[in-house]
C-alpha cells in the first residue's frame, strides 16, 4: 500500500465512510417506524431533513406512537432532551471547524454524535476535519435516502429490528469507542455512563438518560484527582 494511501486525511475520511455507512442504513429502520407511528412519507422525510439527529427523531416518532395524537407536546420535549447533547458537541468542535460564521453555521447540522466521534478519535487537526465532515455530509446524504426507502418500504421490510439494523449504528460506535478505552479513567467513564444510562431508560423520558451518562463523564473528569498529582510529582522532580 502506497503511503499517501495511509496518510491521517485519509484513514479519517474512510472511517467516516464506514460509519455513515452503518448509520445510514439505521435510517430505513426510522422511515419504516414514522409510517407506523402515524406520520406519512412526506412527514418523515421533512423530519430527517430538518432536524436530523437519529436519537431525536426516533424519541418523537416513539413518544408519538405511544400516545397518539395528544402525546406531540411530549414527543416535542423528549427530542428536546435528547438534542440538548448536540450544544455541547457544538462547543467542543468549535476548534476543530475553525473561525468564520459562515463555516460554523454550514456545519451546525452536521454537528451530531457520529461526525463528533469520528472527528476526535484522529490525533491530526486536518484529519479530524475530515472526519467530521466525511461523517456528518455522509450520514446526512445516506439517512435522507434510506428514511425515504424505510418509508415506502416499510409494511415490505416487516419489523427493521429483524434485519439487525437496531445494531448498526452502536456496533459503529463501538468500534469507534473501544480504541480508546485505555486505562482507568476511560473505562471508568464508559462502564459508569452506562450503567446509568441502563438504570434510568425504563424510568424517565427519552433524552434524560443521555444526559445524566453524560453527567458521569463531566463528573469523574472534574474530580479525577491525577492532574493534581502528576504536577504535584513533576514539582518534585530535579
Amino acid at each position: 500500500m502506497r503511503s499517501s494511501e495511509r496518510t491521517p486525511s485519509r484513514i479519517a475520511a474512510r472511517q467516516g465512510l464506514a460509519v455513515a455507512l452503518a448509520t445510514s442504513a439505521y435510517g430505513i429502520s426510522f422511515g419504516a417506524l414514522s409510517v407506523a407511528s402515524g406520520l406519512d412519507v412526506w412527514q418523515t422525510c421533512v423530519l430527517s431533513l430538518l432536524m436530523f439527529t437519529g436519537g431525536s427523531q426516533f424519541a418523537f416518532v416513539g413518544v408519538l406512537a405511544a400516545g397518539g395524537a395528544g402525546a406531540a407536546p411530549a414527543a416535542i420535549a423528549s427530542a428536546g432532551l435528547l438534542g440538548v447533547r448536540n450544544a455541547a458537541y457544538a462547543m467542543r468542535m468549535s476548534p476543530v471547524i475553525g473561525p468564520g460564521h459562515v463555516r460554523r453555521a454550514a456545519a451546525t447540522p452536521f454537528t451530531i454524535d457520529e461526525s463528533v466521534a469520528v472527528s476526535l478519535a484522529q490525533s491530526d487537526p486536518a484529519a479530524r476535519r475530515v472526519g467530521f465532515w466525511v461523517t456528518g455530509v455522509g450520514i446526512w446524504v445516506g439517512w435522507n435516502v434510506t428514511t425515504l426507502a424505510g418509508a415506502l418500504l416499510g409494511d415490505v421490510l416487516g419489523d427493521p429490528r429483524t434485519w439487525g439494523l437496531d445494531a448498526a449504528a452502536a456496533a459503529a460506535f463501538l468500534a469507534l469507542l473501544w480504541p480508546r478505552l485505555r486505562g482507568r479513567q476511560p473505562l471508568a467513564v464508559a462502564i459508569g455512563a452506562a450503567a446509568v444510562a441502563a438504570l434510568l431508560t425504563p424510568w424517565v423520558l427519552p433524552g434524560i438518560p443521555v444526559i445524566a451518562a453524560a453527567g458521569v463523564a463531566l463528573a469523574l473528569g472534574w474530580f479525577d484527582p491525577r492532574p493534581a498529582r502528576a504536577a504535584d510529582d513533576e514539582g518534585r522532580m530535579p
